[in-house]
């Protein structure tokens, strides 16, 4: 008997070619706080990241990306203790204006899933260590009131950092 099937987290009829606005959320490997801390807070001073040195690879790497991937474009990233948030925006469908055609079916659906395999291969490979869990949370931006408040909630994470669900202190979760 082999291992149990693993529950895709990806709506099974969407297309992730489709041009549009995706928000992700990768996860560090047992949500180890690897990527830098939160610092400031005080009056005068707002809270931010400082980035470790395995947070400035994944940073670089986010930047790096547009190479790889000219018709995508992160939109909008915080590189966080323990994961990163960032608004995909896919360009264009699997076919291009120049009438190409389409990928074959074994490589349609495949251009979101494909970015974030590339941005986790290239960040371990930089850092030397597997720095990723397996998958990642993904969420379709439907219109511009969920991109606007997926684009605020990005630039408050830091600033609400010890009520966020990805927030450990001394191993346990908080609510």
């Amino acid at each position: 008997m082999g291992r149990p099937q693993r529950k895709s987290n990806r709506l099974a009829a969407y297309s992730y070619d489709s041009a549009g606005a995706y928000f992700l959320t990768l996860c560090s490997q047992s949500k180890a706080a690897i990527f830098g801390s939160i610092v400031g807070g005080g009056v005068l001073d707002a809270p931010r990241m400082l980035l470790s040195p395995r947070g400035t690879i994944v940073e670089t790497q986010i930047q790096a990306m547009a190479a790889f991937y000219p018709s995508l474009r992160i939109e909008k990233y915080v590189v966080m203790p323990n994961h990163i948030h960032f608004i995909l925006v896919v360009a264009q469908g699997p076919s291009g204006a120049s009438g190409t055609p389409p990928p074959t079916r074994a490589r349609a659906n495949q251009t979101v899933p494909a970015f974030i395999s590339t941005l986790k291969r290239m960040t371990n490979r930089t850092a030397h260590a597997n720095l990723w869990q397996r998958g990642y949370y993904d969420h379709i931006i439907r219109d511009q009131l969920d991109y606007d408040t997926i684009w605020r909630y990005i630039d408050d994470n830091p600033a609400k950092w010890h009520t966020d669900t990805f927030y450990l202190s001394d191993g346990e979760e908080h609510p």
